[in-house]
């Protein structure tokens, strides 16, 4: 007999889901745009309905089963801008192989200009189901044990960095602040001889979900706060273009893939690396996590982003822009010219 475990599964593995979902008003930084961050949490929403709709909520998965749902891989490209106040029609295919250990899918977000329907967001992601250990053990499905694991991350691009002895600073206690990006032997040690930047900084509580472990979108706000420190550190901040030329900050492609688990009060560091700057309009960076644990650095996630900016022409309109010397300069690591 058929369990409904296992009618849910077969739903998760087979059938497609759309609903509607919308961006929220924290996203919009710069006139109505919404930035890359929430773009996401509209992604994530959408593969979190889709459980919903499967008959396996989250809240279920967990307080049931033991079994926390982590967005574990994610890599979207928008195609066009989300607005304040836009409703996106949001479509979840899913993808799942025969002997993948993660569901995987892929989501389009649609949107409407002008009486018709563009596709403004395509992205692919990949869900885990962590076992909880912080209670008492229950029984997992059958049909679920194929995707449950005891702890994320696949591992599978972890730098030469990772398991390197560290010797941390304590330079993140309270009185010190959160964090730092000055003098620290770890981030040296990570940054040695790369066009990168780097921040040390104690994870919060309000970051992590399912008592301690770092969620995705704590990693989308690290990502989000660590270019910011990165450009105001070359001397091209964010609101120093935005003043001088009327330039903001745009990303149409971003990645994020879990090596490892990051924990509440651990210190994390942050490594931005610009990779290249592609015909002076869009340059690539990635970034990466680690923590130090028994003395060794352990690589938690990486991934990547393309970025460029546009200019605003009015509160509703934007061009995208080609970089002048001095932004070029600054994303390179050159000295600013005489």
């Amino acid at each position: 007999m058929t369990t409904p475990t296992a009618t849910a599964v077969k739903y998760l593995l087979e059938i497609q889901t759309t609903l509607q979902v919308r961006p929220r008003f924290e996203g919009s930084n710069i006139n109505t745009w919404i930035g890359f961050k929430h773009v996401n949490y509209l992604v994530e929403e959408a593969v979190l309905e889709h459980f919903r709709n499967a008959g396996l909520p989250s809240r279920e998965l967990f307080e049931e089963y033991g079994l926390g749902v982590d967005v574990v891989d994610l890599d979207t490209r928008i195609l066009h801008a989300f607005h304040q106040d836009d409703v996106a029609r949001a479509v979840v295919v899913p993808v799942t192989k025969d002997g993948d250990t993660a569901f995987g899918f892929s989501v389009t977000l649609y949107v409407e200009r002008d009486g018709k329907e563009l596709k403004a967001v395509t992205s692919k992601a990949k869900v885990s189901l962590r076992v909880d250990d912080y209670l008492a053990a229950v029984p997992v499905p059958a049909e679920l044990q194929r995707f449950a694991v005891a702890r994320l991350g696949s591992g599978a691009e972890r730098s030469v960095h990772h398991g390197a002895e560290a010797a941390p600073a304590a330079n993140t206690a309270l009185s010190a602040g959160r964090g730092t990006t000055g003098a620290d032997p770890v981030l040296e040690q990570l940054l040695a001889g790369a066009n990168a930047f780097g921040w040390k900084w104690r994870i919060p509580y309000p970051y992590c979900h399912f008592n301690e472990r770092l969620a995705l979108s704590g990693y989308l706000r690290q990502v989000e706060e660590v270019v910011d420190l990165f450009l105001a550190d070359r001397g091209i901040s964010i609101k120093t273009l935005l003043d001088d030329r009327k330039w903001i900050p745009v990303v149409p492609r971003s990645q994020i893939q879990f090596l490892d688990e990051a924990l509440m009060e651990e210190d994390l560091y942050t490594v931005f690396t610009v990779e290249e700057v592609f015909k002076d309009f869009t340059y690539t960076a990635r970034t990466d996590f680690y923590v130090v644990r028994d003395g060794r650095l352990v690589q938690t996630a990486t991934g990547r982003i393309t970025h460029g900016y546009a200019v605003f022409e009015n509160r509703r309109d934007w061009s995208l822009v080609g970089f002048d010397e001095r932004v070029v300069r600054a994303l390179n690591g050159e000295p600013a010219a005489g």
